[in-house]
């Protein structure tokens, strides 16, 4: 049995619930906390993954003009939209101590216990491989994560109540089909359950398929202070969340996507010289998971001059040396999606 302490930080601004991620990872990385699971929600939020591009993702003004919250995440993944109707939940722990190795077995046990867990509330949900939570085909949840060194950040959310027009006019997602592909408890029950009922439902879940001994807890001040910091410095500020916003502006940009099991990769490259057969820059963007997120700007900065011949040959030599721990696109993606934008020259 493995005791983990159990904390809810509540409703709380959406940067600085990002902010309080980081700080988790850090801590328990260094030995400062135990592992912890965490409830967590928001205000209205528009939250980009690590590598999107903001306008591509979000409508702007709309979120401006309603007051929504423009956030981007830690983790990798697309765009998504939470409000007080959703509950967030994340395990943060020492990759020993459920004795599983393997990211995707991680997941499968953590996914299937969640679902285990939100089926105590009369609904038969199930784990939908890769990440997704469902009941009946429609998503009630998604999950993602990754390890930093020896520590996993796991995380994952449920549809309370949704009302999907807000999410359609926050998100640039195709609006045909969007709304029936997702589930809400309130609709499979006819009433939303208290938060609290859910929340005891997840850790019984989480007791009875990971051997996982809940055990309520306080956040602590370093937690706080860490978190507080990290916002001030880099996650709250706007400059971090727009730091990709429109990388297809301006002359001379040649672009390309690459979708796959994994993600979707898309690449925008500038060249020069007299021939234009020379990398100049390079940016790459998508809602794929890679840990750690330097390893994007690396591969960014390891391609700045190649000549166009010697691109994709770099690009698999790069991911050869690579330290990366979780990439859920494979660097064939990535080859692919750079090539076919030069071709376009």
């Amino acid at each position: 049995m493995h005791p983990f302490r159990v904390i809810d930080t509540g409703i709380r601004d959406g940067r600085r619930q990002i902010a309080f991620d980081q700080a988790l990872i850090e801590l328990r990385k260094s030995g400062a906390i135990p592992d912890t699971i965490r409830f967590l929600r928001f205000p209205p939020t528009a939250l980009i993954g690590r590598h999107q591009a903001l306008s591509r993702e979000l409508r702007l003004d709309y979120c401006r003009s309603r007051g929504i919250r423009t956030v981007r995440r830690i983790t990798g993944g697309g765009a998504l939209y939470f409000d007080e109707g959703q509950l967030g939940w994340e395990l943060v722990f020492d990759r020993s101590t459920l004795g599983i190795a393997s990211l995707a077995e991680l997941s499968r046990s953590i996914c299937e216990a969640a679902a285990a867990g939100l089926s105590r509330l009369g609904v038969s949900a199930r784990f939908r491989p890769r990440s997704d939570i469902e009941v009946e085909g429609r998503k009630l949840g998604g999950t993602g994560g990754f390890f930093d060194d020896s520590t996993l950040f796991y995380q994952g959310t449920v549809l309370v109540d949704l009302d999907p027009a807000d999410m359609l006019a926050a998100l640039k997602v195709p609006a045909a089909g969007a709304a029936p592909r997702v589930v809400t408890l309130k609709e499979l029950l006819g009433e939303a359950p208290a938060i609290g009922k859910i929340q005891e439902a997840l850790l019984a879940g989480f007791a009875e398929r990971l051997g996982v001994v809940p055990e309520r807890g306080a956040i602590t001040p370093q937690e706080e202070a860490l978190a507080a910091k990290i916002h001030d410095e880099e996650i709250g500020t706007d400059e971090f969340v727009a730091q990709i916003d429109d990388p297809g502006a301006g002359e001379g940009v040649l672009s390309a996507s690459r979708a796959g099991p994994g993600g979707t990769v898309s690449a925008y490259v500038r060249l020069e010289g007299p021939q234009r057969d020379r990398i100049r820059e390079v940016l790459i963007t998508g809602d794929f998971f890679v840990v750690p997120p330097r390893t994007v700007y690396d591969l960014e900065a390891s391609l700045r001059g190649a000549t166009l011949a010697e691109v994709g040959p770099a690009i698999e030599r790069f991911f050869a040396g690579a330290k990366v721990g979780l990439i859920s696109a494979a660097p064939a993606d990535f080859r692919a999606a750079i090539e076919t934008a030069v071709a376009g020259r």
